[in-house]
């Protein structure tokens, strides 16, 4: 990563200011913030928007201000590593908004970043909440429900709207001020074609997620057990989805040092998806699509050691899967750090093989289904929630 960004695209002169400011800092929230914007420019096809994003939302529509989703990180020794890069996005973007006055800045996921915009927002007087002109909105809400509940209440003071995507999710904000509007999970959604889908006869899935620093540590693993599971299935042949150019360099520096195993291993792009008969797959957003493609397998995860020990005395959540936490059970049993042992991945692979194996994958992603879309929200929610609350002042 650069140790500063460069200045952010100016919006196109000439041009009526833009309708919303769209900050999504990760793959998945590019993804799901484009799916949200093509829903609007269908109701609003003349509407303005502008994004702190990545290439999806550029495909929508969006004037890209800068690539965000390519730098990720997580963790606190990497943000700490990249403090300063960080920094001077949060001031470059806080003074892209007075310069440019959208109508709303639409803050999607990224909690780390997005929170503490929202508070500058509110603390400079620029927020609606706060006397100013600008509709401070956040879709997709940390998860407030799994850790840091009190966020809500710096939620509450500082944002003008909130969207939700599971249906439980407004009830944690019912002693707050702040409505909380369910619209449905992006997953739920009609017409939404997961990345990946159950293959008996498919390859081994390795999805060690969207960021570099994490893929570093995560697909080394990956590899060995898969060479491990290639002693009793020699004929065995694995795919890895590619969500950019950074995290492809890094599994392709990884394959470089599994001479033995890399040929067996192909690196295909996450538009074209996948089918796979069992996976390896880190805990992000990913590894949701797998539980709910009913595919058995196991989530595996490696952190910074400084990262994840700090994590640890902060955080208590019994479970870091998504589909593990909203099942409330080890549906898609956990490898973490030093548990991520290559023999220990490979055995599980094995494991998944019995039919037994995929039966109950296919029960539990039934039983997930139902947590996203009970009660079902209407298709169009989202978009017309933020239509709503883009259009609402006139």
């Amino acid at each position: 990563m650069n140790s500063l960004p460069p200045s952010l695209a100016p919006w196109p002169a000439g041009e009526p200011p833009p309708d919303v400011l769209v900050v999504a800092g990760e793959a998945s929230g590019d993804e799901h913030a484009a799916r949200l914007i093509q829903g609007l420019r269908a109701r609003r096809p003349n509407v303005r928007v502008a994004a702190l994003g990545g290439p999806a939302l550029k495909e929508a529509g969006a004037h890209l201000l800068y690539d965000l989703s390519a730098h990720a990180v997580v963790g606190l020794v990497e943000v700490l590593k990249n403090y300063g890069f960080f920094k001077e996005l949060f001031s470059q973007t806080l003074a892209w908004i007075e310069k440019f006055q959208p109508r709303a800045v639409l803050l999607v996921d990224y909690p780390g970043f997005n929170l503490r915009l929202a508070k500058k927002l509110y603390e400079t007087g620029r927020s609606r909440r706060a006397g100013g002109k600008v509709s401070v909105l956040y879709y997709i809400a940390p998860q407030i429900w799994a850790w840091k509940a009190n966020r809500r209440f710096s939620m509450a003071k500082h944002l003008d709207a909130l969207a939700v995507i599971f249906p439980f999710e407004p009830a944690y904000f019912g002693d707050t001020k702040l409505r909380a509007d369910f619209v449905g999970h992006p997953f739920a959604m009609a017409g939404h074609h997961l990345p990946v889908s159950y293959d008996v006869n498919g390859p081994i899935l390795l999805l060690p997620g969207s960021r570099t620093a994490p893929v570093s540590r995560i697909y080394p693993a990956m590899l060995a057990a898969f060479a491990l599971y290639r002693r009793s299935r020699p004929t065995a042949h694995a795919v890895t989805l590619v969500s950019g150019p950074g995290v492809h360099r890094e599994l392709e520096r990884c394959l470089a040092a599994c001479p033995d195993v890399a040929p067996h291993v192909t690196l295909q792009p996450i538009s074209e998806g996948a089918a796979g008969r069992t996976v390896l797959t880190s805990s992000g957003t990913m590894s949701l699509s797998c539980a709910l493609a009913g595919i058995p397998g196991a989530i595996v995860y490696r952190a910074n050691p400084v990262t994840y020990l700090v994590g640890r005395s902060v955080v208590n959540v019994p479970y870091l899967g998504i589909a593990n936490l909203l099942l409330g059970q080890s549906a898609w049993p956990e490898f973490i750090q030093g548990d991520a042992k290559p023999a220990a991945l490979s055995h599980r692979l094995l494991e998944c093989e019995a039919p037994a194996a995929h039966e109950q994958a296919a029960k539990d992603a039934a039983k997930l289904r139902a947590l996203l879309g009970e009660p079902a929200a209407p298709p169009d929610a989202a978009p017309r929630w933020l239509e709503d609350k883009l259009f609402d002042h006139g």
